[in-house]
């Protein structure tokens, strides 16, 4: 596999994406969030002063999403025609665990939008929490599935 983000000088460049075609394109991108038991239970309960930390994080996930192509260099700016974000307790290992799924139909692929909206969202998730929890780890965000493009399709097994 050879790498596509250098120019002939060696230089980083954005890739050149105009003679691709528009294409069906999915990401889906799921990431953690490790916390005390009692920070688990103030966030289900409405107890974090500063709001519901789910509908905020949400919202940063999606906003996230949606900036990639301004944080990471080379990322092109999209146009994004779908992001769905949702959320998922983890009682046992006391975590919430983000999805983050992304779709647009254009010429490159949208799992660097997925990704940054799941850490946006675990971020937030911090931020809200921090007050009473600064222990927290997020972990293992990662993308789980993308489809569409020259590439092809992707899928993690152990998530399948």
């Amino acid at each position: 596999m050879e790498f596509t983000h250098f120019n002939e000088q060696g230089r980083a460049r954005m890739v050149d994406v105009t003679s691709k075609p528009d294409t069906l394109r999915e990401a889906v991108a799921r990431g953690r969030i490790y916390m005390k038991k009692e920070t688990l239970e103030r966030i289900k309960t409405g107890g974090i002063k500063k709001g519901d930390v789910l509908a905020v994080a949400q919202v940063a996930g999606v906003m996230a999403a949606k900036k990639t192509g301004y944080i990471i260099p080379m990322c092109h700016p999209l146009m994004l025609t779908g992001i769905d974000i949702n959320f998922k307790t983890v009682e046992e290992e006391n975590c919430i665990e983000t999805e983050v799924k992304v779709t647009t139909t254009g010429k490159t692929g949208v799992e660097m939008e997925a990704l940054n909206g799941a850490a946006a969202a675990l971020l937030t998730i911090y931020d809200m929490c921090k007050a009473v929890d600064r222990a927290m780890v997020i972990s293992d965000i990662r993308l789980i599935k993308k489809t569409g493009g020259k590439s092809g399709d992707f899928y993690r097994e152990e998530e399948f």
